[in-house]
Formats: C-alpha cells, structure tokens, sequence
C-alpha cells in the first residue's frame, strides 16, 4: 500500500470521521456574527485552537480540513496548526479550491475555481504539513438547471485537482456538492446527484486519478429545504445507497459525507441509517463543519472563560458521530452524552 493509500484510509478509519474547518473568512464571519463575536485573525485563530486543542478530539476525529489562513497559524504558545494536529493523531488537510464563481454563458450556474498555480500551492502546503486536500463543486437544482455544460464543467476541474493532489503526494477529497436549496422532490435530488457522480468519475478516470488514493465528499440524496415532503432517515439512507450503488465504484477506500446545512442532529441520525445498512463497498464517515461545530460556537461565545464548556461540546458531538459512524447512535443519547 502506498502514502496515497495508507492516508486515505486512515482518514476513514473505524469509529472517526473528518472535521471541516475550512471555513473562508467571509462563512466564518457569519458564523461570529449570530454569536456575537467580530472576526478577526485573532478571533479565528483562537476558535481553531479551541477545537484542534480539545481534549481527546483524535479519539473521533481522522483529520481536520483547514482553511489557507488557518494551516499558517499557531496557538497561542508557538505550536503550529499542523504539527499540534499531528501530536494528536490527527491528519492535517487543507482546502485549495477559490470558490465558485458565476459559469459563462450559464445563468444561475456556478465553477468552482483556482486551478491556475495550484500545483506551485500544493507543493508549498505539503511543506506546510498537510497531507490531504478538498476542491468543492457547487450544483444547483432549479427551473432548467443544472445543465450538463455545468456538471461536466465542474467535474473535469475536481479531476484536474485530483490529479494535481496526487502528484504532489497529496490525498484528494472531490466534493461535489448538490444543494438542498430549494423545494425539489428526494427523486430529482436523486436522479442530479448520479448525473453529477457519473460525470465525477468519468473525468477522474480520463485524468489518470488513482481512486485507492482519494476519497469523495458528496452531499446524502435530500429534498429541498422547502420541498413540502421531507424524508425519513431510511428514506435518506435507501435513496442515498441506490444512487451511490450505481455511481460509486468499489475502489473508494470511503465516502465521507457533508453536512449540507442539516442539523446537528439530523447529520447524526441520516449517517447513521446510512451505516446500519451492510455490507457496504466502501468505508461511509463524515466530514461535518457546522454540524459538529454549532453547539461548541455557541457555548464559546468568544469568551475565554467557556473553552472548556465548547470543548465538551465538540467532544460530545464528535463522539455521537462516531457512533453513527458505525451504526449505534440512538436519539436517546442525544440527552445522556
């Protein structure tokens, strides 16, 4: 087994799942903002060391995706991010990606973009102490959209990313993120997220990328957020194993999920339907940013006084992860963990 491999199943190993702290400054602010805390360098930095510094995170916790400002910050007594991480057995990520943009001659569609001197970046993060990386892509399901021009688009620049990734000796996580914005039925979330997997793996195949060595980061198969019929758990976790049953090759070491603005809990217990069906081809984790971080934002507050308590938050949302990870959550353990 070779770097490439060994990481990518490292960061899926039984029991823990990945946290995304890879928050552009602009998603952070927001974040500060319904807390009531200005976001400065300072505030940042003391909110990643909050969380990278808690005590057991590498108990749940495989690796950790920071953002460019974030993997070029210490805590407060000179340690680097990456090398704190490490200590703890935690793997250090970075995300490269620009952000999505408006796509040419495609209204109400998006690229996601920062190819141009990726490789020269890549180089300098692997110097940095990151050992895997995240390019998402954004699409949309609307009147008329998403267009094939937009997946195929998007699709070809994750395969490209991918491709730079392991050459630098680095672990690709391909995000393809179909939103849940909007009121469009499990079915068309469904049928849009095998469309947009079809065309993700073709490219990865036509560019050369080694599928042992990377992982996927996709979005469960949802309704809209305003769709007038939501869906179960099982619901979620049979329509979500379908489309990825028939997308998915075998050769993925593991399928880490996002989030995708579900709730907390709601993260929890759609991961775990997922889990409880076996056998399954590939390890299935989590890579949560707000749903393993919001308790611990709001009990921090920005006062020193409550890292402790945010802590213990983050811990305990990591841990129910963990178990969901596996298949053993229950609601019930949301009130005794």
């Amino acid at each position: 087994m070779n770097e490439l491999e060994a990481t990518a199943r490292a960061l899926v190993a039984p029991d823990k799942g990945i946290l995304a702290a890879d928050e552009s400054t602009g998603s952070i602010q927001k974040r500060f903002e319904a807390v009531a805390v200005e976001s400065t360098p300072e505030t940042r930095r003391a909110y990643r060391e909050l969380l990278f510094t808690t005590p057991g995170i590498g108990e749940s916790i495989s690796g950790v995706i920071m953002f460019d400002e974030t993997i070029r910050q210490a805590t407060g007594d000179g340690v680097p991010f990456p090398r704190l991480l490490v200590d703890r057995g935690v793997i250090p990520g970075i995300k490269v990606d620009a952000g999505a943009k408006p796509l040419a001659l495609a209204s109400g569609e998006t690229i996601t973009e920062g190819l141009d001197g990726l490789r020269e970046r890549l180089a300098e993060y692997r110097d940095l102490g990151a050992r895997f990386t995240k390019w998402r892509a954004v699409i949309r399901i609307g009147r008329d959209i998403p267009s094939n021009y937009a997946i195929w688009t998007n699709a070809h620049a994750l395969a490209r990313f991918a491709a730079l990734s392991q050459e630098a000796g680095l672990v690709p996580i391909v995000e393809p993120e179909v939103l849940m914005d909007g009121d469009h039925t499990v079915e068309q979330s469904g049928h849009v997220t095998s469309l947009t997997l079809l065309a993700v793996f073709t490219e990865l195949h036509d560019q050369r990328v080694r599928l042992e060595g990377m992982l996927l980061k996709p979005n469960m198969v949802l309704p809209g957020y305003n769709a007038p019929v939501q869906a179960s758990p099982g619901e979620v976790a049979d329509a979500t194993l379908a489309c990825f049953r028939r997308t998915v090759p075998a050769a993925v070491p593991g399928i880490v999920f996002l989030s995708g603005g579900q709730s907390e809990q709601r993260a929890t217990e759609n991961l775990n339907a997922i889990n409880a069906t076996q056998p399954l081809p590939w390890q299935i984790s989590f890579s949560y940013g707000r749903a393993l971080q919001a308790a611990a934002l709001t009990a921090w507050a920005g006062k020193p006084a409550n890292v402790v308590d945010a802590q213990r938050a983050f811990h305990r949302r990591a841990k129910l992860n963990a178990a969901a990870r596996a298949g053993r959550y229950t609601p019930e353990m949301e009130s005794v963990a």
